[in-house]
């Protein structure tokens, strides 16, 4: 009996030398055994002799070694006996890996298939925390537990994907540690190094919270992909419950409020012949052809007016006009790209999960939303429908123009001292030309005599941003955009 040593749990380089040594001595698989790290050996098993310096190489078929590599990562402690198997028996059944009713075949299917998927719940399931490194940077840092060995296997992923970041992740076999440059593995931790939560979580729940579908809810399905035993490492799971819980009251409450999608043609003329019996007191605003006699002379007034705007084709599929909102006398007027889905079931501005975030801003820097004027650049949500979802489609420049009117007619009506342009649709329906954020970000610009524009990043792009280190950049660099708005408004208003 003869034994191999190997330095780590996963050492696929370490097994293939031995496998090689071994097949070169002609060790049957019963007669070789493989130890990791300080484990003992048998009591009768002998180290494995150096082969000979011309001894014949092993040929395998191009398929075997990734399917090893990840043989040598499953939690069965015979696995490096297994790969040896198979690799002895390649030698002489050259085809062997494409008898599909082998049972070794299909042993090491199932296994190399288990592999795989965690991995695949590794690179799901990693929730990185922020930490201080002691020298003034970023650690960020993240516990994980595997069914198998698999940091060596994924930890590469990581490092692809996270490249500009300091990060390392613990499990308790191995843990992967990235510098900037260089990834190492270190020995494996325990529970009580984990890290605490941190700030960014507060904007990902919300972002998880305001995702979260209540209608394609399956719970033995979800948890079948996302098993218990990770839930106590994703601070998303702490709101699994409730949200399930109320999963049912959320189902009935979208299906009371279902988006409106275009009706049949005969339906859509019935429906304009009804709005216009109803509303024949009321004036019909021509913009297309730039008529004015009909101008409102409150927000009010425009906002009722506006129920009925079909300037441009976004009427027709939309639910509603989503109009501004805020008092008239608003010292700053907040203008993004357009409603979004939520936004057009409820007929307000900013409530759905770009809303949150940008209600969090306001908080965090002392503004009160009830005193802004809040709108967007184009008052109708323009959407793909994708199934039962609506899916969000960048207006285009004749709409923005088209609408541009309602924009000029709030400014005229509110008078604010300051525009702030979330996002580069707002800023180039307030400007009237194509701009970038990188070029105008966060200084003022003179939109007329009495009015400055500020241009900053509309909320959903921090909540499309890849991970968690960007998000909480944007956060704050956001933030610090809306602290200037508090700051300088005083100013504007002292410059009358």
């Amino acid at each position: 009996m003869f034994f191999a040593r190997l330095a780590f749990p996963a050492d696929f380089d370490g097994w293939r030398q031995a496998a090689r040594t071994a097949l070169a001595l002609g060790i049957p698989p019963e007669e070789m055994s493989f130890v990791v790290g300080d484990a003992a050996p048998g009591l009768f098993a002998e180290p494995l002799r150096d082969a000979l310096a011309d001894a014949v190489q092993p040929t395998v078929s191009k398929a075997f070694p990734d399917l090893a590599r990840k043989l040598v990562c499953h939690a069965n402690a015979d696995r490096f006996v297994f790969a040896y198997r198979l690799l002895w028996r390649l030698q002489t059944e050259r085809k062997l890996l494409e008898i599909s009713s082998d049972l070794d075949v299909l042993r090491a299917t199932a296994m190399e298939k288990a592999v795989r998927r965690d991995s695949h719940k590794m690179k799901a399931f990693v929730r990185f925390r922020e930490v201080e490194d002691g020298e003034g940077g970023m650690h960020y840092v993240a516990w994980f537990e595997p069914f198998h060995h698999v940091v060596e296997l994924t930890a590469p992923f990581f490092a692809r994907r996270f490249t500009g970041m300091v990060w390392t992740i613990l499990t308790p076999e191995r843990s992967a540690h990235w510098d900037g440059s260089d990834l190492t593995f270190l020995p494996g931790a325990t529970k009580d190094m984990r890290p605490e939560g941190d700030d960014v979580e507060a904007l990902w729940l919300t972002y998880y919270a305001s995702i979260f579908n209540p209608a394609r809810l399956k719970v033995k399905a979800m948890q079948a992909e996302m098993p218990k035993k990770y839930w106590a490492n994703m601070p998303e799971t702490a709101l699994i419950r409730p949200l399930i819980e109320g999963a049912e009251a959320a189902s009935r409450r979208m299906l009371a409020t279902a988006p409106t999608l275009p009706r049949f043609s005969h339906q859509r003329r019935q429906e304009r012949e009804r709005m216009a019996k109803a509303t024949h007191d009321e004036p019909n605003l021509d913009l297309e052809n730039g008529a004015d006699d009909a101008r409102p002379d409150s927000i009010a007034a425009a906002r009722k007016q506006a129920r009925h705007c079909k300037a441009c084709p976004l009427w027709e599929p939309a639910t509603q006009t989503v109009f501004g909102e805020g008092p008239q006398d608003a010292p700053v007027i907040f203008v993004g790209e357009q409603p979004g889905d939520q936004e057009d079931l409820a007929g307000q501005p900013f409530v759905g999960p770009a809303g949150q975030v940008f209600d969090q801003a306001l908080a965090a820097a002392g503004i009160d939303r009830r005193q802004a004027y809040v709108t967007n650049a184009v008052k109708h949500f323009k959407f793909v429908p994708r199934g039962k979802r609506r899916i969000h489609q960048k207006p285009n420049m004749g709409e923005i123009k088209v609408c541009r009117w309602w924009l000029d007619l709030e400014r005229e009506l509110v008078k604010p001292k300051l525009i702030v342009a979330l996002g580069a649709t707002a800023a180039q329906a307030l400007l009237g030309k194509a701009v970038t954020i990188r070029d105008t970000r966060s200084r003022l610009i003179d939109l007329d005599d009495a009015t400055k524009l500020l241009v900053t990043v509309h909320p959903s792009y921090i909540l499309r941003l890849p991970d968690k280190a960007a998000q909480a950049r944007e956060s704050e660099a956001f933030n610090a955009d809306m602290a200037m708005v508090l700051h300088i408004l005083p100013e504007l208003a002292m410059a009358v």
